[in-house]
């Protein structure tokens, strides 16, 4: 499979983890956008929001919800703040076609942010 996430699961790509945590997975972007990016990435290969359905799917957003504000303590981003962002497929700016949450931090965040 040529999915860099899903190549990074199966150990044939490196990544700068930050936590690996069973059904998840969070690493550092290595296009950062702000001080802090760090990616929230499900081990499970979906190739957008638009293809999660169903319970099984609702658990795994929570869980990468619940990852990142982890990870965001963990690195104390939690006084200051951060933002999270879901792009979905090309004009929402997903550039893996491997669905995955940003973490943003370390600056102010600007408001709009397309």
């Amino acid at each position: 499979m040529s999915c860099i996430f899903c190549q990074i699961v199966d150990g044939k790509a490196k990544a700068d983890f930050v936590l690996n945590d069973g059904d998840v997975f969070a690493i550092r972007d290595v296009h950062p956008v702000a001080p802090t990016h760090i990616l929230i990435i499900p081990k499970k290969h979906v190739r957008s929001l638009l293809e999660l359905d169903g319970a099984d799917d609702s658990q795994l957003i929570s869980k990468m919800v619940a990852t990142a504000v982890d990870v965001a303590r963990r690195i104390d981003l939690d006084e200051r703040g951060f933002r999270l962002v879901w792009n979905c497929r090309s004009d929402g700016g997903q550039t893996v076609d491997h669905v995955h949450l940003h973490l943003l931090g370390g600056r102010q965040m600007k408001w709009p942010p397309g």
